[in-house]
Protein backbone atom coordinates (compact mmCIF):
# COMPACT_ATOMS: atom_id res chain seq x y z
CA UNK A 1 0.00 0.00 0.00
CA UNK A 2 1.23 3.29 -1.07
CA UNK A 3 1.71 5.60 1.79
CA UNK A 4 -0.65 8.76 1.25
CA UNK A 5 -2.54 8.97 3.72
CA UNK A 6 -3.78 12.38 4.66
CA UNK A 7 -1.74 13.81 7.75
CA UNK A 8 -4.04 13.63 11.29
CA UNK A 9 -5.89 16.63 12.03
CA UNK A 10 -4.29 15.94 15.40
CA UNK A 11 -1.09 16.36 14.38
CA UNK A 12 1.83 17.82 15.91
CA UNK A 13 5.19 18.77 14.70
CA UNK A 14 8.31 17.15 15.27
CA UNK A 15 10.09 19.00 18.54
CA UNK A 16 13.38 20.32 18.21
CA UNK A 17 16.13 16.95 18.30
CA UNK A 18 19.18 16.59 19.81
CA UNK A 19 21.42 14.43 20.49
CA UNK A 20 22.16 11.70 22.50
CA UNK A 21 25.39 10.55 22.36
CA UNK A 22 26.62 7.40 22.72
CA UNK A 23 23.94 6.64 19.80
CA UNK A 24 24.26 7.17 15.85
CA UNK A 25 21.41 6.10 14.18
CA UNK A 26 19.93 6.54 10.32
CA UNK A 27 17.24 4.83 7.97
CA UNK A 28 17.31 3.74 4.76
CA UNK A 29 14.89 2.28 1.43
CA UNK A 30 15.30 -1.41 1.26
CA UNK A 31 12.09 -2.34 -0.69
CA UNK A 32 10.49 -4.06 1.86
CA UNK A 33 7.02 -3.86 0.72
CA UNK A 34 7.19 0.31 0.43
CA UNK A 35 8.45 1.80 -2.58
CA UNK A 36 10.00 5.44 -2.42
CA UNK A 37 10.30 5.81 1.20
CA UNK A 38 12.80 4.20 4.29
CA UNK A 39 11.65 1.42 5.41
CA UNK A 40 15.20 0.05 7.30
CA UNK A 41 16.48 1.77 10.70
CA UNK A 42 19.65 1.23 12.22
CA UNK A 43 21.15 2.46 15.24
CA UNK A 44 24.26 2.01 17.23
CA UNK A 45 24.90 2.32 20.80
CA UNK A 46 28.56 3.02 22.67
CA UNK A 47 29.65 0.19 24.36
CA UNK A 48 28.70 -0.02 27.43
CA UNK A 49 25.10 0.91 26.90
CA UNK A 50 22.23 -1.18 29.02
CA UNK A 51 18.43 -1.51 28.10
CA UNK A 52 15.43 -2.66 29.28
CA UNK A 53 11.72 -3.56 27.85
CA UNK A 54 8.08 -4.34 27.37
CA UNK A 55 6.87 -6.74 25.02
CA UNK A 56 3.04 -7.56 23.93
CA UNK A 57 1.20 -10.32 26.19
CA UNK A 58 -0.42 -11.95 22.75
CA UNK A 59 -0.28 -15.82 22.44
CA UNK A 60 0.94 -15.16 18.26
CA UNK A 61 4.05 -12.54 19.30
CA UNK A 62 5.87 -11.87 16.23
CA UNK A 63 9.58 -13.41 15.89
CA UNK A 64 11.29 -10.40 16.37
CA UNK A 65 9.57 -10.00 19.75
CA UNK A 66 10.62 -13.86 21.21
CA UNK A 67 14.16 -12.79 19.56
CA UNK A 68 14.29 -9.55 22.38
CA UNK A 69 12.68 -11.39 24.92
CA UNK A 70 15.52 -14.33 24.96
CA UNK A 71 18.35 -11.54 25.23
CA UNK A 72 17.36 -8.72 27.36
CA UNK A 73 17.93 -10.89 30.69
CA UNK A 74 21.99 -10.33 29.47
CA UNK A 75 21.02 -6.47 29.68
CA UNK A 76 23.44 -4.56 27.01
CA UNK A 77 22.46 -3.58 23.99
CA UNK A 78 25.14 -2.37 20.73
CA UNK A 79 22.58 -2.51 17.78
CA UNK A 80 19.02 -1.76 17.36
CA UNK A 81 17.28 -3.06 13.32
CA UNK A 82 13.82 -2.09 12.47
CA UNK A 83 12.02 -2.86 9.39
CA UNK A 84 7.83 -1.36 8.47
CA UNK A 85 5.99 -3.21 5.88
CA UNK A 86 6.41 -6.30 7.32
CA UNK A 87 5.32 -7.63 10.77
CA UNK A 88 7.43 -10.96 10.63
CA UNK A 89 5.02 -12.73 12.53
CA UNK A 90 3.22 -16.44 11.82
CA UNK A 91 6.65 -16.68 9.84
CA UNK A 92 7.52 -20.01 11.34
CA UNK A 93 11.39 -21.18 10.86
CA UNK A 94 11.46 -18.75 7.94
CA UNK A 95 10.40 -15.77 10.49
CA UNK A 96 13.46 -16.75 13.25
CA UNK A 97 15.88 -17.61 10.30
CA UNK A 98 15.53 -13.46 9.13
CA UNK A 99 15.99 -12.48 13.11
CA UNK A 100 19.23 -15.13 12.81
CA UNK A 101 20.53 -13.37 9.54
CA UNK A 102 19.87 -9.84 10.13
CA UNK A 103 21.45 -9.68 13.92
CA UNK A 104 24.29 -11.57 12.54
CA UNK A 105 24.87 -8.98 9.98
CA UNK A 106 24.19 -6.25 12.67
CA UNK A 107 26.42 -7.67 15.13
CA UNK A 108 29.20 -7.48 13.11
CA UNK A 109 28.71 -4.47 11.76
CA UNK A 110 28.50 -2.97 15.20
CA UNK A 111 31.07 -4.75 16.45
CA UNK A 112 28.99 -6.06 19.44
CA UNK A 113 28.26 -9.61 20.81
CA UNK A 114 24.49 -11.34 19.24
CA UNK A 115 23.15 -10.90 21.90
CA UNK A 116 23.28 -7.18 22.14
CA UNK A 117 21.26 -6.84 18.52
CA UNK A 118 17.92 -5.62 18.98
CA UNK A 119 15.41 -6.11 16.22
CA UNK A 120 11.45 -5.23 15.91
CA UNK A 121 9.34 -5.42 12.62
CA UNK A 122 6.03 -3.68 11.77
CA UNK A 123 3.32 -4.37 9.11
CA UNK A 124 1.54 -6.82 7.63
CA UNK A 125 1.00 -10.66 9.29
CA UNK A 126 1.77 -14.06 7.85
CA UNK A 127 4.16 -12.79 5.23
CA UNK A 128 7.50 -14.08 4.94
CA UNK A 129 9.84 -11.03 5.14
CA UNK A 130 13.34 -11.19 3.05
CA UNK A 131 16.21 -11.12 5.25
CA UNK A 132 18.52 -10.37 2.27
CA UNK A 133 16.81 -7.05 1.53
CA UNK A 134 17.92 -6.03 5.33
CA UNK A 135 21.06 -7.61 5.44
CA UNK A 136 21.91 -6.16 1.81
CA UNK A 137 20.81 -2.87 2.72
CA UNK A 138 22.67 -2.75 6.56
CA UNK A 139 26.48 -2.01 5.67
CA UNK A 140 25.69 1.14 3.65
CA UNK A 141 22.95 2.17 6.16
CA UNK A 142 26.06 1.47 8.76
CA UNK A 143 28.10 3.77 6.52
CA UNK A 144 25.46 6.70 7.09
CA UNK A 145 24.74 6.56 10.48
CA UNK A 146 24.66 10.21 12.43
CA UNK A 147 24.01 11.40 15.86
CA UNK A 148 21.15 13.44 14.05
CA UNK A 149 19.47 10.98 12.20
CA UNK A 150 16.21 11.03 14.49
CA UNK A 151 14.21 12.34 12.25
CA UNK A 152 15.48 10.20 9.55
CA UNK A 153 14.55 7.36 12.15
CA UNK A 154 11.03 8.34 13.15
CA UNK A 155 10.13 8.30 9.63
CA UNK A 156 11.62 4.91 8.65
CA UNK A 157 9.38 2.79 11.27
CA UNK A 158 5.98 4.47 10.25
CA UNK A 159 3.83 2.01 8.68
CA UNK A 160 -0.52 3.61 8.43
CA UNK A 161 1.12 6.16 10.49
CA UNK A 162 0.24 9.91 8.86
CA UNK A 163 2.88 12.02 11.16
CA UNK A 164 6.62 10.74 12.50
CA UNK A 165 6.40 10.77 16.52
CA UNK A 166 9.08 12.31 19.18
CA UNK A 167 9.63 13.38 21.94
CA UNK A 168 12.30 14.80 24.03
CA UNK A 169 13.50 15.96 27.48
CA UNK A 170 16.20 16.87 30.19
CA UNK A 171 17.30 15.81 33.83
CA UNK A 172 19.65 16.13 36.36
CA UNK A 173 20.98 12.92 37.83
CA UNK A 174 23.30 13.16 40.21
CA UNK A 175 24.38 16.63 39.53
CA UNK A 176 24.81 15.35 36.21
CA UNK A 177 22.12 17.03 32.79
CA UNK A 178 21.11 14.05 30.73
CA UNK A 179 19.07 13.69 27.85
CA UNK A 180 16.47 11.41 27.46
CA UNK A 181 14.95 11.19 23.47
CA UNK A 182 12.71 8.74 21.50
CA UNK A 183 10.86 8.11 18.77
CA UNK A 184 7.84 6.02 18.27
CA UNK A 185 5.03 4.30 15.85
CA UNK A 186 1.61 3.39 16.02
CA UNK A 187 -1.74 4.30 14.28
CA UNK A 188 -4.10 1.23 14.78
CA UNK A 189 -4.12 -2.20 16.28
CA UNK A 190 -3.92 -0.15 19.15
CA UNK A 191 -4.64 -1.24 22.72
CA UNK A 192 -2.71 -1.10 25.69
CA UNK A 193 -1.63 -5.32 26.84
CA UNK A 194 2.34 -3.56 26.33
CA UNK A 195 2.85 -1.90 24.39
CA UNK A 196 0.41 -1.13 21.85
CA UNK A 197 3.15 -0.07 19.06
CA UNK A 198 6.82 0.38 18.77
CA UNK A 199 8.82 2.72 20.54
CA UNK A 200 12.54 3.27 20.95
CA UNK A 201 14.24 5.75 24.10
CA UNK A 202 17.50 6.32 24.36
CA UNK A 203 19.25 8.42 27.11
CA UNK A 204 23.05 9.49 27.56
CA UNK A 205 22.54 8.52 31.48
CA UNK A 206 25.02 5.29 32.94
CA UNK A 207 22.08 3.67 34.82
CA UNK A 208 22.21 0.05 35.42
CA UNK A 209 19.50 -2.33 33.72
CA UNK A 210 17.47 -3.11 36.73
CA UNK A 211 17.36 0.24 37.11
CA UNK A 212 15.94 0.95 33.74
CA UNK A 213 13.81 -2.33 33.98
CA UNK A 214 12.20 -0.74 37.12
CA UNK A 215 11.51 2.33 35.82
CA UNK A 216 10.21 1.50 31.98
CA UNK A 217 7.76 -1.49 33.91
CA UNK A 218 6.00 1.05 35.98
CA UNK A 219 5.74 3.96 33.53
CA UNK A 220 4.49 1.70 30.87
CA UNK A 221 1.34 1.14 33.17
CA UNK A 222 0.35 4.69 32.99
CA UNK A 223 1.07 5.78 29.78
CA UNK A 224 1.24 3.31 26.62
CA UNK A 225 -1.07 0.57 28.53
CA UNK A 226 -3.42 3.88 29.05
CA UNK A 227 -3.90 4.46 25.11
CA UNK A 228 -6.85 2.75 22.88
CA UNK A 229 -7.61 3.20 19.57
CA UNK A 230 -9.77 0.07 18.29
CA UNK A 231 -9.23 -2.62 21.41
CA UNK A 232 -6.72 -4.78 19.58
CA UNK A 233 -3.34 -5.03 20.65
CA UNK A 234 -0.38 -6.11 18.36
CA UNK A 235 2.02 -8.96 17.72
CA UNK A 236 4.67 -6.96 17.65
CA UNK A 237 4.41 -4.21 20.36
CA UNK A 238 7.45 -3.41 22.20
CA UNK A 239 9.12 -0.57 23.92
CA UNK A 240 12.70 -0.48 24.33
CA UNK A 241 15.14 1.96 26.85
CA UNK A 242 18.32 2.03 26.27
CA UNK A 243 20.78 3.82 28.14
CA UNK A 244 24.91 4.62 26.94
CA UNK A 245 26.35 5.74 29.88
CA UNK A 246 27.70 8.72 27.93
CA UNK A 247 26.97 11.55 30.27
CA UNK A 248 29.48 9.64 33.05
CA UNK A 249 26.95 10.84 35.70
CA UNK A 250 27.63 9.83 39.35
CA UNK A 251 27.14 5.70 39.30
CA UNK A 252 24.00 4.34 40.50
CA UNK A 253 23.62 1.00 41.94
CA UNK A 254 21.93 -1.84 40.15
CA UNK A 255 20.41 -2.78 43.82
CA UNK A 256 18.88 1.03 44.59
CA UNK A 257 14.93 1.01 44.30
CA UNK A 258 14.86 3.02 41.03
CA UNK A 259 11.03 4.48 42.05
CA UNK A 260 12.12 5.99 45.80
CA UNK A 261 15.93 6.72 45.33
CA UNK A 262 15.44 10.71 46.06
CA UNK A 263 18.53 11.09 43.13
CA UNK A 264 16.09 9.61 40.55
CA UNK A 265 13.39 11.45 40.59
CA UNK A 266 13.94 14.37 38.50
CA UNK A 267 15.35 11.27 36.06
CA UNK A 268 11.71 9.74 36.78
CA UNK A 269 9.74 12.94 35.65
CA UNK A 270 11.62 13.67 32.58
CA UNK A 271 10.87 9.78 31.57
CA UNK A 272 7.79 9.79 31.98
CA UNK A 273 7.01 12.79 29.65
CA UNK A 274 8.85 10.87 26.81
CA UNK A 275 6.62 8.25 27.56
CA UNK A 276 3.37 10.14 27.77
CA UNK A 277 4.72 12.25 24.85
CA UNK A 278 4.82 9.51 22.91
CA UNK A 279 1.83 7.52 23.62
CA UNK A 280 -0.49 10.47 22.70
CA UNK A 281 1.04 10.71 19.49
CA UNK A 282 0.25 7.50 18.71
CA UNK A 283 -3.20 8.43 19.86
CA UNK A 284 -3.38 11.46 17.63
CA UNK A 285 -2.63 10.21 14.60
CA UNK A 286 -5.47 6.85 15.75
CA UNK A 287 -6.49 5.37 12.28
CA UNK A 288 -9.42 7.99 11.18
CA UNK A 289 -9.51 9.77 13.89
CA UNK A 290 -10.56 13.17 14.25
CA UNK A 291 -10.99 13.51 17.80
CA UNK A 292 -8.74 12.98 20.75
CA UNK A 293 -10.72 11.61 23.78
CA UNK A 294 -9.16 11.88 27.26
CA UNK A 295 -11.46 9.72 29.85
CA UNK A 296 -11.11 10.39 33.45
CA UNK A 297 -12.59 7.91 36.29
CA UNK A 298 -12.91 8.50 39.69
CA UNK A 299 -14.37 7.04 42.69
CA UNK A 300 -14.07 3.65 41.78
CA UNK A 301 -13.40 1.01 43.67
CA UNK A 302 -9.73 -0.03 43.37
CA UNK A 303 -7.02 1.76 40.60
CA UNK A 304 -7.55 -1.66 37.88
CA UNK A 305 -11.12 -1.19 38.45
CA UNK A 306 -11.24 2.39 37.42
CA UNK A 307 -8.90 1.11 34.34
CA UNK A 308 -11.33 -1.01 33.25
CA UNK A 309 -13.61 1.08 33.17
CA UNK A 310 -12.18 3.85 31.50
CA UNK A 311 -11.06 1.50 28.61
CA UNK A 312 -14.61 0.14 28.27
CA UNK A 313 -15.10 3.84 27.80
CA UNK A 314 -12.38 4.72 25.21
CA UNK A 315 -12.66 0.84 23.58
CA UNK A 316 -17.19 1.53 22.85
CA UNK A 317 -17.62 1.43 19.40
CA UNK A 318 -20.92 3.43 20.57
CA UNK A 319 -19.20 5.85 22.20
CA UNK A 320 -16.84 6.29 19.56
CA UNK A 321 -18.82 6.83 16.87
CA UNK A 322 -20.76 9.60 19.21
CA UNK A 323 -17.99 11.33 19.38
CA UNK A 324 -16.98 11.53 15.41
CA UNK A 325 -21.01 12.58 15.01
CA UNK A 326 -20.07 15.09 17.58
CA UNK A 327 -23.18 14.32 19.69
CA UNK A 328 -23.20 14.49 23.40
CA UNK A 329 -24.88 11.01 23.50
CA UNK A 330 -23.93 10.34 27.76
CA UNK A 331 -26.42 7.30 27.63
CA UNK A 332 -23.56 5.37 25.97
CA UNK A 333 -20.80 6.29 28.58
CA UNK A 334 -23.24 4.90 31.49
CA UNK A 335 -24.10 2.36 29.18
CA UNK A 336 -19.98 1.32 28.95
CA UNK A 337 -19.65 1.61 32.70
CA UNK A 338 -22.26 -0.52 33.37
CA UNK A 339 -21.78 -3.51 30.86
CA UNK A 340 -17.51 -4.21 31.92
CA UNK A 341 -18.27 -6.10 34.68
CA UNK A 342 -16.74 -3.48 37.01
CA UNK A 343 -18.44 -2.39 40.79
CA UNK A 344 -20.86 0.14 39.67
CA UNK A 345 -23.79 1.50 41.12
CA UNK A 346 -26.19 3.62 38.75
CA UNK A 347 -27.42 5.68 41.84
CA UNK A 348 -23.63 6.87 42.59
CA UNK A 349 -22.90 7.29 39.37
CA UNK A 350 -21.87 10.90 37.69
CA UNK A 351 -20.65 11.69 33.87
CA UNK A 352 -19.77 14.84 32.97
CA UNK A 353 -18.69 16.00 29.45
CA UNK A 354 -16.10 19.16 29.38
CA UNK A 355 -16.07 19.91 32.84
CA UNK A 356 -19.90 19.85 32.65
CA UNK A 357 -21.91 17.86 34.82
CA UNK A 358 -24.62 15.82 32.98
CA UNK A 359 -25.97 13.29 34.93
CA UNK A 360 -25.49 12.67 38.95
CA UNK A 361 -27.30 10.25 41.78
CA UNK A 362 -29.25 8.21 39.21
CA UNK A 363 -30.69 10.98 37.05
CA UNK A 364 -30.17 13.78 34.70
CA UNK A 365 -28.78 17.03 36.45
CA UNK A 366 -31.93 19.70 37.43
CA UNK A 367 -31.50 22.15 34.89
CA UNK A 368 -29.19 20.79 32.04
CA UNK A 369 -28.06 22.55 29.38
CA UNK A 370 -26.69 20.58 26.78
CA UNK A 371 -25.46 23.90 24.65
CA UNK A 372 -22.07 24.17 25.96
CA UNK A 373 -21.66 20.20 25.89
CA UNK A 374 -22.55 20.39 21.58
CA UNK A 375 -19.58 23.45 21.65
CA UNK A 376 -17.45 21.49 23.61
CA UNK A 377 -18.23 18.21 21.21
CA UNK A 378 -17.22 20.54 17.97
CA UNK A 379 -13.71 21.05 19.32
CA UNK A 380 -10.78 18.40 18.68
CA UNK A 381 -10.38 16.87 22.29
CA UNK A 382 -13.16 15.52 24.78
CA UNK A 383 -13.12 15.35 27.71
CA UNK A 384 -15.49 12.89 29.31
CA UNK A 385 -15.32 12.27 33.41
CA UNK A 386 -16.82 9.57 35.39
CA UNK A 387 -17.38 9.43 39.10
CA UNK A 388 -18.06 5.68 40.18
CA UNK A 389 -19.15 7.40 43.98
CA UNK A 390 -17.35 3.96 45.17
CA UNK A 391 -14.35 4.26 46.45
CA UNK A 392 -10.75 6.10 45.65
CA UNK A 393 -9.91 4.16 42.67
CA UNK A 394 -8.82 6.82 39.35
CA UNK A 395 -7.71 6.12 36.18
CA UNK A 396 -6.91 8.15 33.13
CA UNK A 397 -7.39 6.98 29.73
CA UNK A 398 -6.86 8.68 26.28
CA UNK A 399 -8.67 7.48 23.04
CA UNK A 400 -9.89 8.37 19.95
CA UNK A 401 -13.40 8.51 17.74
CA UNK A 402 -14.15 5.86 15.06
CA UNK A 403 -14.66 7.37 11.58
CA UNK A 404 -14.89 6.08 8.27
CA UNK A 405 -11.68 6.47 8.09
CA UNK A 406 -10.70 3.65 9.77
CA UNK A 407 -12.82 1.47 7.66
CA UNK A 408 -11.18 2.53 4.40
CA UNK A 409 -7.51 2.38 5.81
CA UNK A 410 -8.13 -1.26 7.14
CA UNK A 411 -9.93 -2.42 4.68
CA UNK A 412 -7.40 -1.71 2.19
CA UNK A 413 -4.68 -2.79 4.34
CA UNK A 414 -3.08 -5.23 1.70
CA UNK A 415 -4.12 -4.08 -1.69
Amino acid sequence: MAHALPVSPLARPLPALGVVRGVRLGAAEAGIRYKGRTDLVLAEFAPGTTVAGVFTQTKCAGAPVDWCRSILPQGQAGALVVNAGNANVFTGRAGRETCQATAEAAAKLADCPLDAVYLASTGVIGAILPHDRITDALPALHDSLSETGWEAAARGIMTTDTFPKAAVRTATLNGTTVTIQGIAKGSGMIAPDMATMLAFVATDAALPAPVLQSLLSTDVKTTFNCITVDSDTSTSDMVLLFATGAAQNAPVSAETDALQDPALADFRSALKAVLHDLALLVIRDGEGATKLMSITVTGAASQSSAWRVGMAIGNSPLVKTAIAGEDANWGRIVMAVGKCGEPADRDTLSVSIGGVCIARDGTVVDGYDETPVVAHMKGQEIDIAVDLGLGSGSAQIWSCDLTHGYIDINGSYRS
